[in-house]
């Protein structure tokens, strides 16, 4: 029976981190049995593994061409691996597949994080008595150490919210549509006999439901993907997306989107790169080439949006916000990032979390090919905005990590059309008369606008813009709070 995989992505890294394959030569069934109760334990809510049979590794990297089985090998591996499972405590059953690879026949055992973990293994295959906790710990299995099995411990019987049974939907509310659209996608050899297989076998092969037969449910994570408005069962799994005009915020226009939340994503993006995102060419005096940049480049967009699907909680009612202002894109999910990230965590650049709060999501999304490995994405949003010559994006969190609120600012030539430099024809006092009115105008009302202070002065917005930028470059002002909301402070030496 074919898994819900694209083979070739998935054995050479593509999909799957590299910490969560595990490749063997032949067949060891102490060692498979240890790093399948490792898988499963899932400690840090990685979504479980693969373990590859039939290929040799080095350095935890394939070596090619496969080594590959033989017929009877197989065989003798599936009935031995029955055997395998039922020593674990308590009993755990994986997903297997021989598969045709490169003209050499592999055995794959997919094993997903288990549903009534922690599980214990036989420490040895041969001699029945002490069974441990194993752990994968990087791209190794190991007994877990005494900190590990209270962590262990601490998860038990706990199961992620996406990967969780849904208790008020069906099997019904799964539809095929979708789930042979995502199959057609990933490339999946499940696709071809997905209207032939019953159903229910084939949201079993997915691991998209759970249970007995006589009470087959559906998981969190395959109503999220497979269901065409899963926002009647997550109220939050919809995206807001408000623009504001100008900025005191009171001209806007709403958008919302809804719908699997891979679609959504797309949908998203879509508008965002139809009616947001914009390039700009600047012709440079002496050289054939022109400067190009974007006002927030999309891969930027794209990676920020989707951390924000990967990393919420589902669990929670408030929906994705996407506020676009004049002068940059915020994006608004709920909660915040599960400990110990923290707000000095976020200013680092590169954020590595040592859990993660959606498994199965991560999963689809990867194969999707809309995300990519762990601690990947906030190099790239850097790196990316650094290219475009942007500003540096901010990450933020509160104390109780309630919210995340992601910032991403414009590019400097975006906020005007007017040349950077102070106007040839302003009098020479001109700025300095206009920086004293700011500040005496702040300093009588500190909730003033931009908007507002362009104009009781008469002139426009990127030029108030710039004075503002002087005055608070020179410390002599300084904003709290928000554009919306917030209100500014004039230094007692202003």
């Amino acid at each position: 029976m074919a898994l819900p995989i694209n083979i070739r992505d998935l054995i050479t890294g593509k999909t799957v981190e590299w910490d969560r394959i595990e490749f063997k030569t032949g067949w060891n069934p102490e060692d498979v049995l240890h790093t399948m109760c490792a898988f499963a334990n899932d400690v840090n809510n990685w979504g479980g593994g693969y373990i590859i049979i039939g290929i040799a590794e080095q350095e935890g990297v394939p070596v090619f061409p496969p080594v590959g089985l033989k017929a009877n090998q197989i065989d003798r591996i599936q009935k031995e691996l029955v055997r395998l499972t039922n020593t674990l405590d308590p009993f755990y059953s994986p997903v297997t597949e021989p598969v045709e690879f490169n003209g050499k026949t592999i055995f794959i055992i997919w094993v997903p994080g288990g549903q009534t973990r922690p599980y214990k293994a036989p420490v040895s295959w041969s001699v029945k008595g002490t069974k441990q906790y194993y752990i994968r710990r990087g791209s190794t299995t190991v007994k877990a150490n005494h900190v590990e099995v209270k962590q262990l411990m601490e998860l038990a019987a706990t199961v992620p919210f996406d990967d969780r049974v849904n208790h008020h939907a069906t099997l019904q509310d799964l539809d095929l549509g979708l789930i042979r659209e995502f199959l057609q996608e990933i490339k999946s050899d499940l696709f071809e006999l997905s209207t032939t297989m019953p159903f229910g076998d084939l949201c079993r092969r997915m691991r998209i439901a759970e249970g007995p037969a006589e009470y087959l449910r559906p998981i969190n994570a395959g109503l999220l993907f497979f269901n065409p408005n899963p926002n009647q069962f997550f109220r939050g799994a919809i995206t807001e997306v408000i623009q504001f005009r100008d900025d005191t915020g009171t001209e806007f226009t709403e958008h919302t989107f809804k719908g699997p939340i891979h679609r959504q994503i797309r949908t998203t993006l879509d508008f965002l790169k139809s009616n947001v995102i914009a390039e700009k060419v600047v012709k440079v005096k002496g050289r054939a080439e022109a400067n190009r940049f974007y006002n927030f480049p999309f891969e930027v967009v794209e990676e920020t949006l989707v951390n924000a699907y990967y990393h919420r909680s589902y669990e929670h009612q408030s929906s994705i916000e996407i506020n676009i202002h004049p002068d940059k894109i915020e994006i608004l999910s709920f909660p915040g990032p599960l400990p110990p990230i923290t707000n000095e965590t976020l200013k680092s650049g590169r954020v590595v979390s040592r859990d993660y709060r959606n498994r199965r999501i991560g999963d689809f999304l990867k194969e999707l090919d809309l995300t990519e490995g762990r601690g990947t994405g906030f190099p790239k949003i850097y790196r990316e905005m650094k290219n475009n010559g942007s500003p540096e994006p901010v990450f933020e969190t509160d104390v109780n990590r309630v919210s995340f609120l992601a910032t991403l600012p414009i590019h400097p030539a975006f906020l005007s059309n007017e040349p950077e430099n102070e106007p040839e024809n302003e009098p020479e006092n001109e700025p300095e008369r206009r920086l004293n009115e700011i500040l005496s105008f702040i300093a009588s009302d500190p909730y003033i606008s931009g908007a507002a202070l362009g104009e009781r002065l008469g002139v426009s917005r990127s030029t108030i813009k710039r004075d503002l930028d002087k005055l608070k470059r020179g410390g002599l002002i300084k904003r709290i709070g928000p554009d919306k909301g917030g209100y500014w402070e004039v230094a007692k030496n202003a």
